[in-house]
């Protein structure tokens, strides 16, 4: 349980402007400083990236000259207000209605040679209040000519399933790109979208003609050598993978008008075997197999910005046979879809959509506890989230997000047992959000 702390945070607002209005937009992040583009050359509005974007991260983050500190900074500062926020609530989520201090970034970004580049990220979260190493993503990128067709490749080792990956449909850089993190979520999400900081994964993926993608990573628990991939990270609380897991990606991506339409509709998946006791490391496991399908489309000009993702995942669960599972196995489904229009690169909406659903068990999903809990075990959850964004310079983003919920942790009304309604959990969120 977090204890609600005040922070001066007029001051740290002020100061946060300040700094960034004292340098020019073109100097951040450190990419943008390696590169000389400006911020929006490789992001619709970031992070969502844009062709050139994608293929900036493909090639290994080495465009451009190398940097002697590649070095940038990022901090979030946040509000957020519960529908309904009696006392009950206030006792599990103590920084409902206070600013705080969201968290603050440090990253190491940049080329390191001709072929190796690095995203690097290290955290610290001002709700939790602790520090530890975010999504890093290490590269190596080359070239082969097939003839006349151009066959780019290389090897990525990073530690979180889908951080490498350079479309904004899954979980790690997908819609929401922020949100509270004082605020209720729903109880289930699958496999894929949990094991951020807690694995290492080193892959091997082609892209052809700059239309057909392939990846295959192998992911296990981040230790031993691996161990800085999650520094910082609570090791009683992280998962622990048996042996090697293996994760796959392919996806046909157009371009055309010069990049200024793209399309991509691909795949994905993820099979895992997880240990229920984290330090025993031995014995029966939990067995996760992930399906996913995504798409995307961007319409992008120096006016006018509009783009679509869709991404579903259906998870096949297999419980070990002393897991608190009700049933042997289980089923949950994730789906997402958003639309955004950006005008003048300076103002933007997103519209969202998200639903949750899958087998019930009372194992699992019916802990017993008011607000938090399902009252009839079951996982599903949808709802609606609505964004607007206003960038004022292209380092600094101002945001207001609605999320509203139809369905929480199984019910419309009365879904933890104690009366509490879905729309009980919808939320307005504010954020203030700074790249220097």
């Amino acid at each position: 349980m977090t204890t609600s702390i005040k922070i001066p945070w007029r001051a740290v607002l002020a100061g946060a402007l300040l700094a960034c209005s004292a340098m020019p937009a073109q100097a951040v992040p450190s990419f943008a400083r390696q590169t000389g583009l400006d911020c929006f050359t490789c992001h619709f509005s970031w992070p969502e990236l844009t062709p050139t974007g994608r293929q900036f991260k493909l090639n290994g983050y080495t465009l451009g000259k190398k940097l002697t500190l590649p070095v940038a900074g990022m901090l979030q500062v946040g509000y957020s207000s519960t529908s309904k926020a009696d006392a009950g609530f206030r006792q599990n989520f103590p920084m409902d209605r206070d600013v705080v201090l969201q968290q603050v970034s440090l990253f190491f970004n940049g080329k390191l040679s001709d072929h190796v580049g690095i995203f690097s990220q290290a955290t610290y979260d001002g709700v939790e209040h602790r520090a530890s190493i975010d999504n890093v993503d290490l590269r190596y990128a080359n070239h082969l000519s097939l003839g006349k067709d151009d066959l780019l490749y290389g090897f990525t080792l990073h530690n979180n399933p889908q951080v490498q990956d350079v479309y904004n449909t899954t979980s790690t850089w997908g819609f929401p790109y922020a949100s509270s993190p004082t605020a209720n979520v729903p109880a289930a999400a699958p496999l894929i979208e949990n094991l951020g900081q807690q694995v290492a994964g080193g892959g091997v993926y082609a892209l052809w003609r700059n239309t057909l993608y392939a990846e295959v990573t192998a992911y296990r628990t981040s230790n031993h050598l691996f161990s800085p991939l999650r520094l910082g990270i609570d090791k009683a609380s992280a998962a622990a993978l048996d042996g090697y897991n293996p994760y796959w990606r392919l996806a046909l991506q157009h371009e055309w008008e010069g990049g200024k339409q793209s399309a991509m509709i691909g795949t994905y998946g993820l099979v895992a075997k997880v240990f229920p006791d984290n330090q025993l490391l031995t014995g029966p496991t939990d067995h996760f197999r992930d399906i996913g399908v995504d798409a995307q489309y961007q319409y992008i000009t120096d006016r006018h910005r509009i783009s679509a993702q869709f991404d579903y995942t259906r998870e096949w669960q297999t419980w070990n046979p002393n897991a608190p599972a009700s049933n042997h196995s289980d089923r949950l489904d994730s789906f997402r879809a958003k639309a955004s229009y950006y005008y003048d690169k300076k103002y933007g909406i997103n519209l969202g959509r998200f639903n949750i659903h899958g087998t019930a068990d009372n194992g699992l999903y019916n802990t017993g506890e008011a607000i938090t809990g399902s009252g009839n075990g079951s996982p599903n959850s949808s709802g609606t989230i609505l964004e607007f964004n206003y960038l004022p310079r292209r380092d600094i983003r101002l945001m207001l997000q609605f999320t509203h919920y139809d369905k929480f942790n199984g019910a419309r009304t009365n879904y933890d047992g104690f009366g509490r309604k879905a729309s009980d959990n919808d939320t307005v969120y504010l954020l203030g959000w700074f790249m220097f």
